[in-house]
């Protein structure tokens, strides 16, 4: 292929995702590769548009937010709206974010704290059938 367009095997080389994860995008209408016979053919577009798919998914961003903020790119007004919807949306995953990693951060202390309390009755019991 040119440097211009990717084969399927390529993009999914350059990104670690299988085919059929792009087929997937394909088929939720987030990738249009053109095609020749059976064959798939990437654009720099297509490539663009998964690296913008995969970092949404890593953000928590759902396939279909992911698609109503690439769907604002053609819009005609600079990317201002779907960056302004882009933002919204990445303030509102950072919270949701953050509250999270704050639950799992109590989590973590109370298991210590539980784990802390079964080695010292672990050690009580065999101290007291040692005896």
């Amino acid at each position: 292929m040119s440097e211009e367009t990717f084969t399927i095997s390529e993009l999914c080389d350059a990104f670690d995702v299988t085919t059929r994860t792009l087929r997937f995008y394909e088929s939720k209408e987030l990738l249009s590769p053109a095609r020749i016979g059976q064959k798939r053919i990437y654009s720099r577009k297509d490539r663009a548009r998964l690296k913008l798919i995969l970092r949404g998914k890593r953000f928590g961003f759902s396939l279909e937010e992911i698609r109503q903020l690439l769907e604002l790119y053609h819009r005609g007004d600079q990317q201002l709206t779907q960056l302004e919807q882009t933002y919204e949306l990445a303030t509102q995953h950072l919270k949701e974010m953050e509250e999270k990693r704050t639950e799992l951060d109590l989590a973590i202390e109370d298991l210590h704290q539980q784990m802390r309390w079964c080695e010292d009755r672990i050690a009580t019991l065999k101290k007291g059938s040692a005896a």
